[in-house]
């Protein structure tokens, strides 16, 4: 984290662009000389491992294909991945909300949430055929582009590209696996503090009037549903256990609150006034 901040803070250049890249290298580097110099860590169960173990790198092969099996219906295993898909549903939406903050241009309107949305439902059917579970939007990556400040679609398809490629290497997984956990911990400190920083600002903007109750009481409640239920709700439709995330109660239960309670929503493309919500109709 520290390495992320100087990077980002006093960085020029090109070093200034890559501070998350530079935080995990030079982590992973220092991991692997307190490794050597016999640092070891505590895992979930109380037992003392070894910082890092290589075991599953030498034991991979460099280059493999996935394992791909024949898809079958299973209505246990739909009921199971729909709340999951619909948690995701209402991740894509708020990510658009943070990346048209974060880049400055409306993608709500252009290229429009409905044409988002269809494309991530038949990038999740797609993976549901092949026995996938529903795709996420990842919303740490806003926190990277609030970092990088490199908004260009063609590096976004770069990346993706790499991904695939990367994807038929066990070895590559295999050294991905063994980050210690650690350093996830610290990039993931700012990644996700960048995300609510990107709420908090977009509230602030847009203007929203927190002395109007019924806005008080719609952002009370996701609060808390989203602090509260850090470990979902479960429940049982026949034999299948469903769980909600946490995400998904949370944005159900402000979807229901706003759509029932009286008083005037925001209008795209609008002041915001007389206690509306957010606008973001203005980026």
């Amino acid at each position: 984290m520290a390495i992320i901040i100087a990077a980002n803070i006093w960085g020029k250049g090109m070093i200034k662009i890559i501070p998350i890249l530079l935080g995990v290298a030079g982590s992973y580097l220092v991991a692997l000389i307190a490794n050597a110099c016999g640092a070891t860590a505590v895992n979930a169960s109380g037992e003392v491992t070894p910082l890092m173990d290589f075991a599953a790198v030498s034991a991979s092969k460099l280059v493999g294909l996935q394992q791909f099996v024949i898809a079958k219906f299973d209505l246990t295993a739909i009921l199971v991945m729909a709340p999951i898909a619909v948690a995701a549903m209402m991740e894509h939406i708020g990510d658009m909300s943070a990346i048209s903050a974060t880049v400055g241009s409306n993608f709500i309107e252009d290229p429009g949430l409905h044409r988002t949305l269809i494309g991530d439902g038949i990038a999740t059917s797609l993976a549901g055929l092949f026995g996938g579970p529903a795709n996420t939007t990842y919303g740490e990556n806003t926190g990277v582009l609030v970092l990088s400040r490199v908004y260009d679609p063609k590096v976004v398809r770069l990346a993706a590209l790499y991904a695939v490629v990367l994807s038929f290497s066990p070895a590559f997984a295999a050294v991905v696996n063994s980050i210690p956990p650690a350093i996830i911990g610290g990039v993931s400190f700012i990644l996700y503090g960048m995300i609510s920083a990107i709420g908090v600002r977009n509230v602030v903007e847009n203007r929203v009037d927190f002395t109007n109750s019924r806005n008080l009481i719609i952002a009370a409640v996701i609060l808390v549903c989203g602090l509260g239920f850090s470990d979902g709700l479960t429940f049982s439709i026949g034999s299948a256990h469903i769980t909600l995330t946490s995400l998904a109660i949370a944005a159900l239960a402000g979807i229901f609150l706003n759509a029932v309670l009286p008083g005037k929503d925001y209008e795209f493309g609008t002041d915001v006034t007389d206690g509306r919500s957010g606008d973001f109709g203005r980026y």
